[in-house]
């Protein structure tokens, strides 16, 4: 009878993993179980002869015939019988995969007993409904969900030409124009600001000095409903402290979202911080999953150890008790 806990894969969000308890000595073939990341549902192959060889490939459905993925991956095998041995394929990127040879791993290995298979996606891409270029799943319009498009047209007009505005932000390092009406709409802060006799009520200005010029104009880019991908993902951390500051819970809902997309060891730290600064459940979960459940305090050791000597006690306190409680060795 089929073990079906022995099938199946650990995912978070771009990473996928694959602990498999043991492999014959002799011949072996394994295949996990459907997992879903991104669009599709995929599956990971383990066939071992003479060499081992990994197949990594969508499983076969209308999406995936219609719109086959592209992805960007690093795929790795980490191997506990001898001490902890890491082998990493060098990144894909862009490849197409539809049929379940699209991708092979040939590796001249001998090892036996338990290892992990981990596929990391750092991009899927995909043809859009109206067809055309490839775009990634992970950049598509998170901006645009919660309103009409003409309507943000409008409003973005009306900031980009300076039309009607009634207000003036001074900034750290230069003053932007903007509207009353917009800014008490999208934040309470604000729109307490703009109901008090306050010193902007009287002189029809705002002050916010913590905050570029550029960093301010994503802001308001947001407010209005005119940020573009690029300039969101460029300012994510800035724009996390100005939606905190000013309640604008939307913004702040989809920096968590985003912020949770793209952990990797060179962030997970910083990351951690960030949730445990703004309140972010979620953020703050998965980097613990990724550090403790994942494995990669072991990749970050040196890192690790600087950020025990210098960070938040409790927070520290708070990974140890996930790494004793959660974390059994495998």
């Amino acid at each position: 009878m089929k073990d079906s806990a022995a099938y199946s894969v650990n995912t978070m969000s771009r990473i996928a993993q694959w602990k498999i308890e043991n492999i014959s000595s002799n011949y072996a073939y394994m295949k996990s179980d459907p997992f879903k990341l991104g669009n599709w549902n995929w599956h990971i192959s383990v066939e071992k002869n003479r060499m081992l060889f990994i197949k990594l490939h969508p499983e076969i459905s209308n999406v995936t015939r219609d719109h086959p993925p592209v992805a960007s991956f690093v795929i790795r095998v980490i191997c506990y019988a001898d001490n902890r041995t890491v082998l990493v394929h060098p990144e894909v990127t862009d490849k197409q995969l539809k049929k379940n040879d699209d991708f092979i791993w040939t590796i001249d290995s001998s090892f036996t007993g338990k290892f992990i298979v981990e596929v990391e996606f750092t991009d899927l891409k995909t043809t859009s409904p109206n067809g055309g270029e490839l775009c990634s799943i992970w950049g598509e319009g998170f901006n645009k969900k919660q309103s009409d498009t003409k309507a943000l047209a409008g409003l973005a007009q009306m900031l980009s030409e300076n039309i009607h505005t009634d207000i003036t932000i001074n900034t750290s390092d230069g003053k932007l124009g903007a509207h009353r009406a917009v800014l008490a709409a999208r934040s309470p802060v604000f729109r307490s600001m703009f109901s008090h006799n306050l010193k902007e009520t009287e002189l029809s200005s705002v002050d916010i000095s913590d905050m570029s010029t550029e960093t301010c104009q994503a802001f308001l880019n947001y407010i209005y409903g005119s940020i573009e991908d690029e300039e969101f993902l460029g300012n994510r951390l800035a724009l996390l402290q100005a939606a905190d500051k000013y309640d604008v819970a939307e913004l702040k809902e989809s920096c968590h979202d985003s912020l949770v997309q793209d952990i990797n060891t060179e962030n997970v730290l910083d990351r951690i911080q960030i949730a445990n600064l703004y309140q972010l459940p979620i953020l703050k979960s998965t980097c613990m999953r990724y550090l403790v459940k994942f494995g990669k305090i072991f990749d970050i050791r040196d890192e690790f150890n600087d950020f025990l000597k210098c960070r938040d006690r409790e927070l520290v306190a708070e990974i140890f008790h996930e790494v004793l409680n959660s974390w059994k060795g495998f």
